[in-house]
């Protein structure tokens, strides 16, 4: 049964699923103050304002944290919400499981800047880490919901970039699919209250426009050529709409050679990690992605 403090976050996107006038979309950014109460402060975390690349960003330092690996990290919020600050817990937290600096990117928003405003920044990032001397195979991409999509995006836009390739990504609840073929927002409609097809589709047309191309591969990744990507970790609530971006994305990347791990933690909704510090489930989660992340950056595994 879930825990009292991770329905938290059930609450949470309940609230903004229930209200009976649509919020405007400066209403929706004030959200974001509430979605930072839902993480407990990791402690022992400092964070210094920073510009990567040319692109505002917050670095998220662990006591004792090795310094030349990095997670380059991508808020969700829909391409037009969220921020390095609604986040930095969040992230503190995976930083202090991997054992690493984490940067927390505050990519462009819609509606006021259009794709390809957010993956242009978050190759910049990527482009300012390897300018500094950070090795790629000491970088990994994360990113949650829209940040999730990103996270695995830029990665295809720096190959055709001509950049190296970080050493893996994590994703949680990643949207992958701009042209929302998944079967999930129906059959979790009724667990989902948020997460639908017309909200989404909403979404959809504030980041690529009236005549977009829902396919494109930067923001559409299960669209994209995946061959010859580094190893891919997929985490995704059972109950969100958003399923079945992880489960498909999951089966194209396997398809195409990826080392692609999925985990479908059943009952939680979407990005639920962010109640990490407080309930044991999103605690459980940001463990196993630090578990993972760690070999993959040759950390050694925590004792």
């Amino acid at each position: 049964m879930p825990s009292a403090e991770i329905n938290k976050v059930r609450e949470y996107w309940d609230r903004q699923g229930s209200a009976d006038v649509r919020p405007s979309i400066e209403e929706m950014r004030l959200y974001d103050d509430y979605w930072a109460t839902l993480t407990g402060e990791p402690g022992q975390v400092d964070y210094i304002d920073a510009t990567v690349g040319g692109v505002p960003a917050l670095w998220a330092i662990p006591k004792g944290a090795v310094w030349d690996r990095v997670i380059v990290c991508f808020h969700g919020g829909g391409y037009m919400m969220g921020s390095r600050y609604s986040h930095r817990k969040m992230y503190g937290h995976l930083a202090k499981a991997v054992g690493c600096r984490a940067l927390l990117v505050d990519y462009r928003l819609t509606p006021e800047h259009a794709h390809p405003a957010q993956v242009d920044d978050a190759v910049a990032s990527y482009r300012g880490l390897l300018e500094q001397g950070i090795r790629p195979a000491h970088i990994v991409f994360s990113g949650d919901s829209a940040g999730g999509g990103l996270a695995i995006g830029a990665q295809i836009r720096a190959r055709h970039s001509g950049l190296p390739l970080p050493s893996g990504s994590m994703a949680m609840s990643a949207w992958t699919d701009m042209t929302l073929s998944g079967r999930s927002y129906d059959s979790n409609r009724s667990k989902d209250s948020v997460f639908r097809r017309e909200m989404v589709g909403g979404l959809v047309h504030m980041l690529l426009g009236a005549e977009p191309d829902l396919q494109n591969p930067y923001v559409s990744p299960i669209c994209a050529d995946l061959r010859g990507l580094p190893p891919i970790y997929l985490q995704v609530g059972g109950d969100e709409g958003l399923l079945d971006d992880s489960v498909m994305f999951a089966e194209r990347a396997n398809a195409a050679g990826v080392d692609v791990k999925l985990d479908v933690f059943p009952d939680m909704l979407h990005s639920f990690q962010m109640a990490a510090g407080r309930a044991p489930e999103a605690d459980d989660a940001v463990s196993r992605l630090g578990t993972w992340a760690r070999p993959l950056l040759g950390l050694a595994p925590h004792r």
